[in-house]
């Protein structure tokens, strides 16, 4: 098999399984009664995360970590430019206040801790434990919000809804008309065998085809690989912007972002030294906290992430691929 067909091959098994993973995934909030908005930045998030973790691990176990690496900077800065502008574009996104409040200010302490710990040209065990334990943190502060948001949602519901008359099978036993939880469960367990093979074919065709073309790991990690796993976020955001649940696009894009870095690279590092290549310490680093910055600023406005916003986003990444990244 050539290297372009694995390319291609593995674009489409992680978007496959991506999808799945958000179906069964999204499915499981839904009967947990978990909000849109916590959805989009839970387990959304963390399920459209699971291409670069596949990937950053899976690189370092091929001694190739900064596969990995560059496949992080890149989709975090993919998910910015790319997906919240696109999606942008398609339809003007309201942002969660609790998302604002909460999230966002996480996004921007990953993406410094980040930078901060990588300035002295590698991450090890210290620095992913470091990462991890922020995971821990922001997973504790979540769960804790959303009890609180679950709390005071069932308060209201008791007081102002009125009691409805129970359905009866024909057994005489109340229940309610659902799909059984073990399809969503199967669902999610399909996906990560499918994200499991289309990362390796990523790596495999993506790494093989670029480096026929004369171009290095950097730009193998910051294209392909960062490209291929934003597919999962793009396919779900465009989704969520499509049927009008724009709390769950902005909560997906700012989770992922948050999950890309504290779970994933920290758990990269865990595996072993990880080499900052040049070129990612002085123009790639930068990049993600401009487009951190930028992303914060268009949703501190209003709240809300209009189309014009989505067209300076999207300009923004095209500037940066071409002159930082194409040259």
């Amino acid at each position: 098999m050539g290297y372009l067909t694995k390319l291609l091959l593995g674009i489409v098994l992680l978007y496959a399984g991506a999808e799945a993973l958000v179906w069964g995934a999204k499915n499981l909030s839904v009967q947990a009664g978990v909000p849109a908005a916590v959805a989009g930045v839970t387990i959304i998030a963390f399920a459209t995360t699971a291409p670069e973790l596949f990937v950053g691990v899976i690189s370092s176990t091929d001694y190739r970590a900064k596969l990995g690496l560059g496949a992080i900077v890149g989709s975090n800065i993919a998910n910015i430019g790319l997906v919240l502008g696109i999606t942008a574009l398609i339809r003007p996104l309201e942002v969660d206040g609790s998302v604002f409040r909460r999230d966002v200010p996480a996004m921007v302490l990953a993406a410094v801790a980040l930078v901060a710990l990588g300035w002295d040209w590698t991450y090890g065990a210290f620095d992913g434990a470091v990462l991890l334990a922020g995971l821990v943190v922001f997973t504790v502060v979540l769960v804790r919000s959303v009890r609180g948001d679950r709390a005071d949602a069932a308060d209201a519901e008791t007081a102002t809804e009125p009691v409805s008359e129970p359905v009866a099978t024909d057994g005489g036993v109340v229940a309610e008309r659902r799909v059984e939880p073990a399809l969503y469960v199967g669902a999610v367990v399909l996906a990560l065998a499918l994200l499991l093979v289309g990362s390796r074919q990523l790596i495999n065709g993506g790494s093989g085809t670029m480096a026929y073309l004369g171009m290095g790991d950097r730009l193998i990690g910051l294209v392909v690989l960062a490209f291929g796993t934003s597919l999962p976020e793009l396919a779900a955001s465009v989704v969520g912007a499509v049927r009008g649940e724009t709390d769950f696009s902005v909560g997906n894009v700012v989770g992922s972002n948050v999950y890309n870095i504290l779970a994933v690279m920290g758990v990269v590092a865990l595996m072993g030294t990880v080499f900052v290549p040049f070129e990612i310490h002085e123009t790639d680093f930068l990049a993600l906290l401009a487009f951190t910055a930028a992303a914060v600023g268009v949703m501190a406005y209003k709240r809300r992430v209009s189309r014009f916003d989505g067209l300076l986003l999207v300009g923004g990444y095209l500037v940066y691929a071409r002159w930082f990244l194409l040259g």
